[in-house]
């Protein structure tokens, strides 16, 4: 018997938590990744992989992917778990109401799906994946490939930050992290919204993660206790 729950966060509740527009996009002093940064990095991290390129997604790439899709396949993560670790003060967070948002990390397993890069869009598709995910340089080692578990066996798939590096990370209880989720709101939009739309996206296809669920929860009630 499941003990799969329905999703109790709203778009009611993304409605109650108040935008923040004057917060910083990106850092400032990031270097921003360029068309030829970008296709370098997609040569060196492609360059001896099979076509067509799987991508794992666990998050926004779900209801988001943002670049040419092919076949999408359910795949899980051997020796990940998704995780809100990222420290976010720009994009879905600000300096006055902080954010956190998702990554993978070490230990146990991650059920996701895999997206193949659709053939022929090769090159302008992994500039806007890459663009997309990776920004900057300063973020630019957080691509790497790793084994996921599917109905063609295990293989490799590439994912993105996957225990961060040069990146502030954060360490925070449940609880912790869905108060600040509750209040983060940043120019991109606000965690409540970015954890509303990654639970549908997982339940539209199946997909039960129960720390999603419980966080999806905590969020909920914690907007619901503030004054209308």
């Amino acid at each position: 018997m499941s003990d799969r729950r329905p999703i109790a966060l709203s778009d009611d509740h993304v409605a109650r938590v108040t935008p923040v527009q004057d917060a910083p996009l990106y850092k400032p002093e990031w270097r921003m990744l360029e068309d030829a940064d970008l296709d370098a990095l997609a040569d060196r991290l492609t360059r001896d992989h099979s076509r067509p390129i799987p991508i794992f997604a666990y998050g926004s790439l779900i209801w988001n992917p943002g670049f040419a899709v092919g076949r999408r396949r359910r795949a899980t993560a051997i020796g990940w778990h998704r995780d809100f670790s990222i420290a976010l003060d720009h994009f879905r967070g600000s300096p006055e109401r902080p954010g956190l948002m998702l990554a993978l990390a070490s230990g146990g397993r991650c059920e996701g799906l895999v997206l193949e890069v659709e053939g022929g869009t090769e090159a302008e598709s992994m500039r806007a994946i890459l663009r997309r995910e990776l920004v900057a340089h300063e973020l630019a080692a957080n691509a790497c490939w790793i084994e996921v578990e599917t109905d063609r066996g295990r293989e490799d798939a590439l994912t993105f930050y996957a225990d961060p590096v040069d990146t502030a990370t954060t360490r925070l209880t449940v609880e912790e992290q869905a108060l600040r989720l509750a209040h983060a709101s940043g120019p991109a939009g606000s965690g409540a919204e970015y954890l509303l739309r990654t639970a549908r996206g997982l339940d539209a296809h199946g997909i039960h993660d129960p720390y999603i669920w419980r966080l999806q929860e905590l969020v909920a009630a914690e907007i619901e206790r503030w004054p209308a």
